[in-house]
């Protein structure tokens, strides 16, 4: 294989046995060196670690890599354990993060370890995970950090140069192998540079002040018609074409919208319905109603594709994608990420975004993660980005900043979880308060944000030592217990300690661990509770309120999940044995969400069992898992199919 520069310097780096951080855009080819990596430890007889961000980037890593590489593949994601002693062992960053603080021998034979998407350090609710991961690194393992791009990848290699004593060579590309060719819907009309948008949206244009921001006064704003825009990109050529929306429902909204084209020959149409129905059988889906009611906008080469879906129809699209028989895909923004997924253009529906408690302009990192899905290697000579513009909703200094503006720099987000601080206590006691000394925020902070983040940890030791998780100086039993729950540790330990876990009923536990993991949209409602459900939800409201009173007096943030019992009756008729179809009537939530959450319960389950509780309780929990996880909640069946 002939390899573009940057990839042959990071395998020679690699070839010399030097760890490597590599930055590089979206589409110039990072999986290139992984994969050298696997092929290099397989032929070796070495062992290698795969850990992704996201679930369906694992499980599609999984699939490409097993076709590859038969038998020698395995993959580990909380509701997926398959062939979990492979040479090539495949996980989520979590999973590795727990690995790593509670069972450092089994990794002894692993040589190296790969963290896609490295950058996710920077994630406000996960990034710590990824920070965590680094700080306890084995020091036998080698590490490939693959990062989109980045102004201080030098900042990170030298953090972890600096903890590891080891060195880390740092490979940057700052080219894409297709380049990105601008364009702009604005005012009805479509334009091939910014400074047109300028003269076309903004200028001569008074200003007014709406939520603390200026904006320019407009009088009549033209219409930015989507069907306008997909037509034109039919006319000249540039399908297939992945339009980001940032929402569910406008992903199918507009796709709905698009039906009026068909943008399929008779042999395509033929084609695309064969592997269709082809698929659908594989999947199980040949009688799904959402199967069956998204058929005609794929009998037009139009798809959409978002997380409310069921996994397997989203499979599906995929795989229709990949075929290039889609030829128009509405998506949220999660097919950007990792996911080998490229169009000669890309649509942004908008530039703004939620970014975790309110919307704002996207961040240049984050728009070209996106926009670098426009151009196919090998195929088109450059990709081509469209951004639909309201000058009502964004300032052209906005605007500009995104595109034009620095990738913005990745920032710890520390936070070490109450079973990470019970894990290090375990082992350190008094002084795990050392360990900050070699997080990346103590790399990157200044002297007041240092002694607020060592001030936090404090606290969170001390609520642990309050609440009786340690004593005299070692883990108690609550405490052990709570050590193997990241996430939840707090209520699930109360509710451990008082003997509720053990007094509750197969179907009460698994309702319980339903309502841990929800967390409701604003369009979720909850539904009329049973009695023993009621019960169950004031029992876990008076435990919560408890802990969190602790939590406010010692300002910690954020605080314990609360409990939200909106599937309860989902579960419960799930469990009863009813079919996925009817159980939907039971809540407002899309399947992909009940699917998620129900996968997602069973992790739970599962990391409960290896907890210090009694083996009645090992069986009830292990019975719970048996009846949750059959036909489309059992994600190994997806898999392995």
């Amino acid at each position: 294989m002939i390899y573009d520069p940057f990839q042959q310097k990071a395998i020679d780096y690699i070839k010399n046995n030097h760890s490597v951080i590599v930055s590089a855009p979206t589409g110039a080819g990072k999986t290139a060196i992984a994969e050298y990596i696997l092929t290099d430890c397989i032929e070796k007889g070495e062992k290698v670690i795969y850990t992704a961000p996201i679930k369906a980037l694992s499980n599609q890593k999984f699939r490409d890599f097993n076709e590859r590489f038969p038998d020698k593949i395995g993959i580990l994601t909380g509701d997926v354990s398959i062939n979990p002693f492979a040479p090539c062992l495949i996980m989520t960053t979590e999973i590795f993060r727990n690995k790593v603080l509670e069972e450092t021998q089994n990794l002894d034979s692993y040589s190296w370890i790969i963290f896609d998407e490295v950058h996710y350090l920077d994630d406000y609710e996960r990034g710590t995970v990824w920070e965590e991961s680094l700080i306890f690194l084995p020091n036998h393992m080698k590490v490939l950090a693959l990062s989109a791009t980045i102004p201080n990848i030098d900042e990170i290699s030298a953090w972890v140069q600096s903890i590891h004593k080891r060195s880390l060579k740092i490979v940057k590309e700052e080219n894409r192998p297709v380049p990105l060719h601008f364009f702009y819907q604005t005012q009805g009309e479509i334009v091939d540079g910014i400074h047109k948008v300028n003269t076309l949206a903004y200028k001569t244009q008074k200003s007014y002040y709406y939520r603390g921001r200026r904006f320019p006064k407009h009088g009549y704003i033209k219409p930015n018609r989507p069907t306008s825009l997909i037509k034109h990109l039919s006319e000249n050529n540039k399908l297939p074409c992945i339009y980001f929306v940032f929402g569910r429902k406008r992903c199918e909204y507009l796709a709905d919208e698009m039906a009026r084209f068909d943008f399929l020959n008779e042999e395509e149409k033929s084609n695309i319905i064969e592997l269709y129905n082809k698929l659908c059988e594989r999947f199980d889906l040949i009688n799904d109603k959402s199967a069956q009611f998204i058929l005609p906008l794929i009998k037009r080469g139009i798809a959409y594709h978002h997380a409310g879906m069921m996994p397997t129809l989203k499979e599906v699209i995929e795989r229709l994608f990949t075929s290039k028989l889609i030829k128009v895909i509405f998506t949220t923004e999660t097919f950007a990420l990792g996911i080998n997924m490229p169009a000669r253009t890309v649509i942004f529906d908008e530039l703004r975004k939620f970014y975790g408690n309110s919307f704002s302009s996207l961040k240049t990192r984050d728009f070209y993660q996106m926009a670098g899905r426009a151009g196919r290697r090998g195929i088109d000579k450059e990709g081509f980005v469209y951004s639909r513009i309201n000058p009502h909703y964004i300032t052209f200094q906005e605007l500009h900043k995104i595109i034009y503006g620095q990738p913005e720099k990745v920032q710890s987000r520390f936070n070490a979880s109450y079973a990470t601080i019970l894990n290090l206590y375990r082992k350190y006691g008094e002084k795990l308060y050392d360990i900050y000394g070699l997080s990346f925020h103590y790399f990157q902070a200044k002297k007041e944000f240092r002694r607020k983040a060592l001030n936090l940890l404090h606290l969170k030791v001390k609520i642990l030592k309050e609440l009786g998780y340690i004593k005299k100086n070692q883990l108690t039993e609550k405490g052990d217990f709570a050590s193997n729950i990241y996430g939840y540790e707090l209520s699930l330990s109360e509710l451990y300690e008082r003997g509720i876990l053990d007094n509750l009923s197969e179907t009460e536990l698994g309702i319980l661990c339903v309502a841990l993991v929800f967390e409701p949209r604003k369009s979720s409602s909850m539904p009329r509770l049973s009695k023993n459900v009621k019960s169950l939800h004031n029992m876990t409201d008076n435990i919560l309120s408890q802990i969190q009173r602790f939590e406010t007096s010692f300002k910690i943030k954020p605080p314990s999940k609360n409990y939200f019992y909106h599937l309860s009756l989902c579960i419960e008729a799930w469990m009863r044995g009813e079919e996925f179809d009817k159980i939907l009537h039971y809540a407002n939530e899309d399947e992909g969400e009940i699917i998620r959450h129900f996968r997602m319960a069973i992790q739970i389950l599962r990391e409960l069992i290896d907890t210090p509780v009694s083996p009645e309780f090992k069986n009830k929990a292990k019975k719970v898992i048996h009846l949750i996880n059959r036909d489309i909640i059992d994600a190994e069946r997806q898999l392995r199919g």
